[in-house]
C-alpha cells in the first residue's frame, strides 16, 4: 500500500471506520525520529494564565474550578506559588457559603445521603459542591473511590460539583488542602459546600474547624452505637441523622434518633446557644432530607444573628494559620540535608537500645539549628 494512501477498496473520504491512518508529508526525514521529547517538555513549562483562570473561575466555569484546584493540591514550588497568587485574587470572592461537614460509621450511607440531599439543594436552585475525600492508595496514593462509582447523578447535575482527593493519611480525614478547594468552589459561586470525610474518630476533630455546620450520620440501635462510639466525636457535632429510616426500619430509625436526642442532652453543645439534635432520614425516598435543611438553615440563621458564625469564621481562619506554620516547620526541618544525614545514623543507635529516644531528638534538632 502507498504511503499516506488507503487500500484499494476503501472510500477516501470514509473516516468514520478508520481510527488513524498516515497522512502525506507527516513522515520524518530518513534516520531522524521526531522531537516528542522537546515538545513536552515545552507543553510542561508553559506559562499558566492565572488572570484568565481568575476570571474563568469566578464567572463559574466547572473546567477553571478544576483546573484551579488542580493548581492548588499540587506539591510542585512552581505551583504553591501561583497558587497563593490565585487564592489571593479570588479572595474578595469567598466566605458566601454555608460549609457542612458530613461524618458517619462505617456503613451509615454518607455517599447515598449526600447524592439524594445535593439533589435536593440543586431542586431549590442552590449551587452544590461536594468535595469527597477518598481513603488514599496504599500503592500510589491517590484515590481509591471517585465521583464516577458514586454520587453518579449528583455528578451529572448541571448545578452540581464534585471533587473526590485523597486523604493522602492526612489526620482528621480530608486532603490537606481542603480549605483552599472550599475557597475556591466559594469564589465560583457555590453555595452549599459539603465535605464527606474518609471515616469516624476522635481526630475529626480537625473537620469541626473548617466547617459552620456539623452532622454525624448513624444506623440504628442507639444503645450499641452510643457504648462503640467514641465520646468525643459526639461532642462536635450540631445534629445527628440517623439513616435508613425506610421499610421495616423506619420506626426503629425514630426510636434511636430520640435515644441519640435524649444522650446528647447531658453533652456540652459544640455550638454556643444551639443545642445538638437528631432526627432521622432515608437516602432511598427522601424522607426527611427537607428538614434536615431546615435545621441547617435555621442553625445558619440563629449562628449569624448571636455572631457565632462570624466567630467560629474568624477561629478557623487562626487555626489554619497555625496548622500551615506547622506544616512549613515540618517540611523544612525534613527537608534540610544534615537532617536527612543525620536521621538514618540516630534511627539505628535508637533501634539498638544505643541511645533514647529523647536524646536522639535532641541531637536532630541541635544539628538542625546549629546552621540556621
Amino acid at each position: 500500500m502507498a504511503e499516506g494512501k488507503r487500500p484499494e477498496w476503501a472510500d477516501d473520504n470514509d473516516t468514520e471506520h478508520f481510527a488513524s491512518f498516515v497522512r502525506e508529508g507527516s513522515v520524518p526525514e530518513k534516520g531522524k525520529a521526531p522531537n516528542q521529547k522537546a515538545r513536552f517538555i515545552r507543553k510542561e513549562k508553559g506559562i499558566l494564565d492565572l488572570d484568565d483562570l481568575q476570571k474563568g473561575l469566578v464567572s463559574g466555569d466547572r473546567a477553571k474550578l478544576a483546573r484551579a484546584i488542580t493548581l492548588i493540591e499540587s506539591n510542585a514550588d512552581r505551583h504553591m506559588i501561583q497558587a497563593q497568587e490565585l487564592l489571593q485574587s479570588v479572595l474578595p470572592s469567598t466566605g458566601n457559603s454555608i460549609r457542612i461537614g458530613i461524618s458517619g460509621v462505617p456503613g451509615a450511607g454518607k455517599s447515598t445521603f449526600i447524592e439524594t440531599f445535593g439533589i435536593f439543594l440543586c431542586s431549590l436552585g442552590y449551587k452544590v459542591a461536594v468535595l469527597a475525600v477518598d481513603p488514599s492508595s496504599t500503592l500510589n496514593g491517590g484515590s481509591i473511590l471517585g465521583d464516577k462509582t458514586r454520587m453518579e447523578k449528583l455528578a451529572r447535575h448541571p448545578q452540581a460539583f464534585i471533587r473526590p482527593s485523597p486523604s493522602g493519611g492526612t489526620l482528621g480525614g480530608v486532603h490537606r488542602k481542603t480549605r483552599e478547594t472550599m475557597l475556591l468552589c466559594e469564589a465560583a459561586g457555590f453555595d452549599v459546600i459539603l465535605v464527606e470525610t474518609v471515616g469516624v474518630g476522635q481526630s475529626e476533630a480537625i473537620v469541626r474547624g473548617m466547617v459552620d455546620f456539623f452532622m454525624l450520620l448513624v444506623l440504628t440501635g442507639a444503645g450499641d452505637e452510643i457504648q462503640g462510639m467514641k465520646k468525643g466525636i459526639m461532642e462536635l457535632v450540631d445534629l445527628i441523622v440517623v439513616n435508613k429510616a425506610d421499610g421495616d426500619n423506619e420506626m426503629l430509625a425514630k426510636k434511636t434518633s430520640k435515644e441519640y436526642t435524649r444522650f446528647l442532652h447531658f453533652l456540652q453543645p459544640a455550638t454556643r446557644g444551639w443545642p445538638p439534635q437528631a432526627t432521622c432520614c432515608s437516602s432511598i425516598n427522601g424522607n426527611g432530607i427537607r428538614e434536615i435543611w431546615e435545621i441547617t438553615t435555621e442553625f445558619s440563621k440563629m449562628t449569624k444573628e448571636n455572631g457565632i458564625y462570624q466567630e467560629r469564621r474568624r477561629l478557623q481562619l487562626k487555626d489554619w494559620l497555625y496548622s500551615l506554620i506547622n506544616e512549613q516547620l515540618q517540611k523544612t526541618f525534613f527537608n534540610d540535608g544534615t537532617v536527612k544525614n543525620l536521621l538514618p545514623i540516630l534511627e539505628n543507635q535508637v533501634m539498638a537500645g544505643k541511645k533514647t529516644v529523647t536524646k536522639a531528638v535532641q541531637e536532630s534538632f541541635a544539628e538542625f539549628l546549629s546552621h540556621r
